[in-house]
């Protein structure tokens, strides 16, 4: 068997993202370099963007295959969501609710609950506005269908983790809305909170601790495995 060279690694597609890593450091480590008639401070700078670039791929890549997402707004609740493994905090994306169409876009699982998200991105043209905290608008159209299904799909949920641990787990409904101006912070309509997705993360650590870190384990586990997901791989 040849021996195969760096160069030619390098070329395949699924290392792009190391050519544009080198490509950066170089940039960086030219332009300093030069700057400041400096070679070390170039290397410095070089390493540095390289390190940079790493980090934020690592927090901005998705657990999910590009083909197989389903909207811009799903990625960017995701982004946001991958901030809180830091803090204990798990998280299950695109399950599907068995004998249905319906899935759960993104199921988090941490210190202080469980919760179901629905990521949508709306025309931003069209006002947002509720009639009596009961009705949801986005332009002319009703949204009641809407908050109904991200309300069944939480409860679904709720009593399949139930069900597989034998005891009762919650999951709170939530609607996060990209696009239009939300003219509230976070306002439950029809039992969902709906906010603008921007607030994902303080909707869900803005609220009282209630589960142990083996709490969160027990429910994350019987939530992957009643909560299939929606792409399989392979």
């Amino acid at each position: 068997m040849g021996r195969v060279s760096l160069l030619g690694l390098l070329r395949q597609p699924k290392y792009r993202h190391l050519r544009m890593r080198a490509l950066i450091a170089l940039g960086a480590g030219l332009v300093v370099g030069l700057a400041l008639w400096s070679w070390r401070l170039g290397v410095a700078a070089a390493i540095l963007a390289a390190i940079a670039d790493t980090v934020y791929r690592a927090q901005t890549a998705s657990s999910v295959a590009p083909w197989r997402r389903a909207s811009a707004a799903e990625r960017r609740t995701e982004a946001q969501l991958k901030k809180l493994e830091r803090n204990g905090y798990l998280t299950l994306h695109a399950r599907a609710i068995p004998d249905s169409d319906a899935q759960i876009d993104h199921l988090i699982v941490g210190p202080t609950g469980v919760y179901a998200v629905d990521s949508e991105k709306w025309d931003k043209r069209l006002p947002v506005r509720v009639q009596s905290h009961r009705k949801l608008f986005h332009g002319p159209f009703n949204q009641k269908p809407r908050l109904d299904e991200a309300r069944w799909e939480a409860s679904r949920a709720s009593e399949l983790i139930t069900e597989a641990l034998g005891r009762e787990v919650t999951v709170v409904p939530s609607l996060a809305i990209y696009g239009p101006a939300i003219p509230w912070k976070i306002l439950n309509i029809r039992e969902v909170d709906v906010f603008d997705g921007s607030r994902v993360r303080k909707w869900i650590t803005n609220r009282e601790r209630s589960l142990t870190e083996e709490e969160i384990q027990d429910i994350y586990a019987a939530a992957a495995e009643v909560l299939l997901p929606r792409y399989p791989e392979g």
